[in-house]
């Protein structure tokens, strides 16, 4: 019979077999951008290619016709130039809130959607995220911004999340109807206030994120407010009470800012918000 310690110590070697795999296994990065000295102010990065393709390619309901974009060369080659200009910023140069929120909330966007049109035509976003070996989509694809590298994850977690800022959620969008809307225009210093602020409202409006049962007091929300909930309070009633002048009426906003009902989660809807694929499921 083994030894305790032998089985303990046995048990440590394999793990850490099985983190170094992890590791060897992963897949390698794909960078976008460029590899260059940020030199441009975030006040000064030019978002108006990326609100072009946003406005010729996005729909009122956030769905993508990447159908389209993906056969346009000129198109994609616009997407590739607007991250190269992002890679110019200039990440020591003092700014303000509003445009590294605005840049950051862009920089996810843009990123996102090139990373699916690498892979096109898929179904989903999460086919492209491995756990263990091979490519993951929100660890290997990484934006390079005044010469560091950002994944996704980084962009999301280290980044935008570390700002204080829970609109965030109804801004950045994972390719995914599950997602908030894609907003069909870029994000900017002089009206990131108002875009999140609308989006926060719109995100509300639609069954697949929100819906509140009155005789019950029964909140049923996206699962964003699942994982992140502590980005909009400590506990679920400060969580709600941070929400409640977002939701669509005013019994919903009335219990909310009271704290009081029950929560549950919609189950997130993983298929790629794709123009081709919707049928019926952007506004019930």
């Amino acid at each position: 019979m083994l030894h305790f310690n032998s089985i303990f110590g046995l048990l440590i070697a394999v793990s850490l077999m099985a983190v170094c795999a992890d590791s060897a296994n992963a897949g390698p990065p794909v960078y976008v951008g460029q590899r260059a000295a940020g030199r441009i102010p975030f006040e000064q990065i030019n978002h108006a290619p990326w609100d072009a393709l946003l406005e010729k390619y996005v729909d009122r309901d956030g769905y993508m016709n990447y159908h389209v974009l993906h056969a346009s060369a000129a198109d994609r080659r616009t997407l590739d130039g607007y991250l190269t200009t992002l890679s110019q910023a200039n990440l020591q140069a003092k700014t303000s809130k509003d445009a590294t929120l605005a840049f950051w909330i862009n920089a996810y966007n843009a990123v996102t959607v090139h990373g699916i049109l690498r892979e096109y035509p898929t179904t989903s976003i999460r086919n492209h995220t491995a756990k263990l070996v091979g490519y993951n989509i929100w660890k290997d694809l990484q934006l390079l911004v005044g010469g560091r590298p950002y994944s996704l994850e980084a962009i999301e977690h280290q980044v935008l999340r570390k700002m204080g800022e829970p609109r965030i959620h109804f801004a950045i969008v994972c390719a995914s109807i599950g997602c908030p809307r894609l907003l069909n225009q870029a994000y900017t210093a002089a009206d990131v206030q108002r875009q999140l602020e609308t989006n926060a409202r719109d995100f509300f409006s639609r069954p697949q994120n929100f819906q509140f049962d009155m005789r019950t007091g029964q909140f049923q929300l996206s699962e964003i407010l699942n994982w992140f909930g502590e980005d909009f309070g400590p506990d679920q009633p400060a969580q709600l009470r941070t929400i409640a002048k977002w939701l669509p009426n005013q019994a919903a906003q009335a219990a909310a800012q009271r704290g009081a009902g029950r929560v549950s989660f919609i189950p997130y809807n993983w298929d790629l918000n794709d123009q081709r694929s919707r049928r019926g499921v952007a506004r019930e």
